[in-house]
């Protein structure tokens, strides 16, 4: 049930074995919380955007919301999402799966500040059935990414 191109990646990185699969769907904040045993919160939830007709990956903590003038403070653009039915043609996993881990490498992966509060949070593993644990400075690494961003409003910085 491994996204091989995750579970591949992930294990060149030396974090293989943070790789976890559920016998039941993690496709929603409020599922993956339940399956991993960890607050909704803590799960990174992976979004994909179109900004300047080029795709971008955001994780951003399970409790926050897209804020428009913060996104669009970031991006110079307003926030519109890949449509679902091209998720997986652009980002190469299916809606409920998307990670930030083997994406197409011209797809900038960016941060968001919520997460940092966490000791661990629970991204995706490339499908609806896996997730990873890692620290936001493992994630950080482990992801290539960009950088961190802030554009999240909803969530509380004393979670």
């Amino acid at each position: 049930m491994y996204n091989t191109n995750v579970k591949s990646y992930l294990e060149s990185k030396g974090f293989g074995d943070r790789l976890t699969e559920h016998e039941e769907t993690i496709d929603t904040v409020e599922h993956a919380a339940m399956r991993i045993g960890c607050s909704e919160p803590e799960i990174a939830k992976t979004l994909s955007f179109i900004v300047d007709d080029k795709p971008v990956i955001v994780v951003m903590a399970g409790d926050g919301r897209v804020n428009s003038s913060k996104f669009k403070a970031q991006f110079h653009t307003k926030p519109h999402m890949i449509p679902r039915d091209k998720v997986e043609e652009i980002t190469g996993f299916q809606p409920g799966g998307v990670c930030p881990f083997a994406v197409p490498e011209y797809i900038p992966i960016w941060l968001d500040v919520s997460m940092k509060r966490f000791r661990y949070v629970h991204p995706a593993g490339g499908n609806e059935y896996t997730s990873v644990k890692l620290t936001p400075e493992e994630l950080e690494i482990v992801s290539g990414a960009t950088g961190w961003c802030d554009i999240c409003k909803g969530w509380d910085i004393d979670a």
